[in-house]
């Protein structure tokens, strides 16, 4: 992809589409399925029908239900996934969060690879709300990292969304974000700042740019810049810089705070490195603007919930909720 194409309104909050959803739920089912259930297509009867239910075992936030209908569906359309708990919906522990019913081959074939991403996506947006929820009263955002799951990220991001959360850029393409090995690279904080500047502008000038604002400036046109800093010196050297973002990483909460005060409100900060629930609401209080947090898509605790179908299947038609 060249510069030219990075040239997207700042950082854009977008989840999957279709055509993504049923490319991922493919090949994750590719990955289960391989030649065929061999267990279930042995016991269950090819016209068994019946319907199950969704059952959270623990208190969380539910996300994914696209995805969810997406792997049933690539396995037999007939299947009628209902939820009774919308996507970003806090539910309590023994709740039934939504219902199934379909031919028995495809519930107990996609049942495992649908709950995988009920129970990843649900543990995400459950996190993402705990975060949310300690840094309230604060001007803090909760913000996502690029420590996804790989060929997961918009799915990732989308229930980072739904938990409260912020996206951070998606990927290397949609935000010039300077970290410390770039620094070392390019001699200092300005000469990798002069670099990034000069190539988005020459990018723009490739491509044609109508405002005539360059990298800096136009509707819509510009890529965010943001510069890694781990000391108070570097800080006003990035300051002095004017990115758009500065991320201050790993610094201390006290340090935090005299970097607010040096920055003034001239440019946001962004606090980074080994972000936990227990220190979210005192990182926030220093003042920062945001708060980035790897530990919502890096290490997911998978949000507890089961898939039970009712009784013994029978043969005919799908039955109704």
């Amino acid at each position: 992809m060249t510069f030219a194409a990075m040239m997207t309104p700042q950082i854009v909050q977008t989840g999957p589409d279709a055509q993504e959803i049923e490319a991922i739920v493919r090949r994750a089912l590719d990955e289960d399925l391989g030649a065929g259930d061999v267990t279930t297509d042995s016991i269950v009867p090819a016209d068994a029908v019946s319907r199950g239910q969704f059952l959270a075992k623990a208190a969380g936030v539910v996300a994914g239900w696209e995805v969810v209908a997406a792997t049933f569906a690539a396995l037999d359309p007939r299947v009628v996934v209902r939820p009774a708990a919308a996507d970003g919906e806090a539910v309590e522990a023994g709740s039934v969060i939504g219902t199934v019913a379909g031919p028995v081959r495809a519930l107990l074939s996609g049942e495992r690879v649908a709950l995988n991403f009920l129970q990843r996506l649900s543990g995400i947006a459950t996190t993402t709300r705990a975060f949310v929820r300690a840094v309230e009263g604060t001007r803090a955002v909760i913000l996502d990292t690029r420590k996804t799951a790989p060929g997961l990220r918009r799915l990732d991001r989308l229930a980072v969304r739904l938990g409260g959360g912020t996206n951070h850029r998606l990927g290397l393409f949609d935000m010039a974000l300077i970290k410390e090995n770039h620094i070392a690279v390019a001699g200092g904080i300005a000469a990798a700042v002069r670099r990034v500047r000069a190539a988005l502008t020459a990018a723009v000038d490739r491509a044609g740019d109508p405002d005539g604002a360059g990298s800096q400036g136009g509707a819509g046109r510009r890529v965010l810049i943001e510069v890694e800093v781990r000391t108070l010196a570097e800080l006003r050297e990035a300051l002095d810089l004017v990115p758009d973002r500065i991320l201050l990483d790993n610094m201390s909460p006290a340090e935090m705070g005299d970097a607010v005060r040096i920055a003034a409100g001239r440019v946001p900060l962004e606090a980074s490195g080994g972000v936990r629930l227990e220190t979210a609401a005192e990182i926030a209080r220093t003042g920062v603007d945001y708060i980035s947090v790897g530990a919502l898509t890096h290490s997911v605790k998978a949000l507890d919930i089961s898939l039970e179908l009712a009784g013994p299947p029978v043969p005919g038609k799908t039955p109704q909720r």
